[in-house]
């Protein structure tokens, strides 16, 4: 026969497992995985003037930032992030930026290239890739703008963006298509 505090301790404990049992949900990063926030949101008139006037606000990810060894879905990532931000500049106070229509269309061109990028180097990899670059055409740019992170690029209180090395040759902006 099982005493009540037995009966009782039973359920105590089988309650805090279940408490903390992880019932198929997962933390979408360990520890000791960087924190490297994505997909970046479309640029839309209602985000540009935070694009070009917060841009120093926003993480930047050197090659610092991220562990010696492991993580490369997330170097990836941060290197699409680079790449974006230091077009997004180029757009907002380079040749586009003398005309001020074509600074949105220019932050967009430079959001697909940069994103197109990281799927090209998703695919040169023995892992799988990010499911919004298994898509193609209209498709990929609808998934990545579907949950973006961030979508109005709003920086980050206290932050000041580390200077990152871009090669700025990778982006060019095609004026004839805005």
């Amino acid at each position: 026969m099982t005493s009540a505090g037995g009966l009782t301790g039973f359920w105590v404990i089988a309650l805090m497992t279940l408490h903390s049992a992880n019932l198929g949900e997962s933390k979408p990063y360990s520890l000791n995985e960087p924190d490297v926030p994505f997909p970046p949101a479309y640029p839309t008139a209602g985000n540009l003037f935070a694009i070009c006037h917060q841009g120093q606000g926003r993480p930047r990810y050197p090659d610092s930032f991220f562990p010696t060894s492991g993580a490369s879905h997330f170097r990836r990532r941060g290197i699409a992030i680079n790449r974006m931000e230091s077009w997004f500049n180029f757009c907002c106070s380079g040749v586009p930026a003398q005309e001020n229509s074509k600074i949105l269309c220019c932050a967009q061109q430079a959001w697909k290239r940069a994103l197109s990028m990281f799927c090209t180097a998703e695919y040169s990899t023995m892992t799988l890739v990010y499911e919004c670059c298994e898509a193609k055409g209209e498709d990929r740019w609808r998934c990545f703008s579907e949950f973006p992170i961030n979508p109005g690029y709003f920086s980050m209180p206290g932050y000041t963006a580390p200077g990152v090395l871009v090669d700025n040759r990778l982006f060019t902006f095609n004026s004839q298509t805005c």
